[in-house]
């Protein structure tokens, strides 16, 4: 029996096994899961921010995010918290004080971004909305949070969204003439 097979083929399942391994967080997504838990709080408590801001910067893990971002999401979803859930009541299908508090943070801070961070690419915010919904919320709110920030982006950023639109239909239109 030839042991080059045999080596080629435990070399691919230690290369697929390592590309399986979970990535270390981004700071950015720390910020999110930090601003979250400050939010729900908020939702569920009332406490003042101040308070809430406080108790967050104590937890074990604080110095591994992204503070700027941080600030940002927990302060502004606050300060906004009207506006960001005038937004979001267009889209929901219940009022937004019904909402689970982890998918009604989940979707201030989803409106937020969209609304302020025009840096990071609406695609990006639905989906590390999405994906705090899965490490926080219930069993289906992920697709839930998919679903209200996929409409929600269309009225807070239009044209990025109709760009895209029109890029994906380009493509599709595109694709079938490169068959023949």
């Amino acid at each position: 029996m030839d042991p080059k097979p045999a080596a080629k083929t435990a070399s691919k399942s230690s290369d697929r096994s390592a590309s399986k391994r979970p990535q270390a967080k981004s700071a950015r997504r720390r910020s999110r899961e930090a601003a979250l838990q400050g939010l729900y709080q908020w939702l569920v408590t009332g406490d003042d921010v101040a308070t809430i801001d406080a108790h967050m910067r104590e937890l074990d893990e604080f110095d591994k995010v992204d503070r700027a971002h941080f600030d940002a999401l927990l302060n502004g979803c606050i300060l906004e918290a009207a506006d960001l859930d005038a937004v979001l009541s267009r889209h929901v299908d219940r009022k937004t004080t019904e909402l689970s508090p982890i998918e009604h943070g989940v979707l201030m801070i989803g409106a937020y971004e969209l609304k302020h961070c025009m840096d990071i690419p609406y695609r990006v915010v639905i989906n590390e909305a999405v994906e705090l919904a899965k490490s926080f919320g219930g069993t289906d709110g992920h697709k839930y949070v998919n679903g209200v920030l996929d409409r929600s982006a269309v009225d807070l950023r239009p044209v990025e969204v109709a760009a895209r639109s029109a890029k994906t239909n380009t493509a599709a239109a595109v694709a079938p003439d490169t068959l023949k």
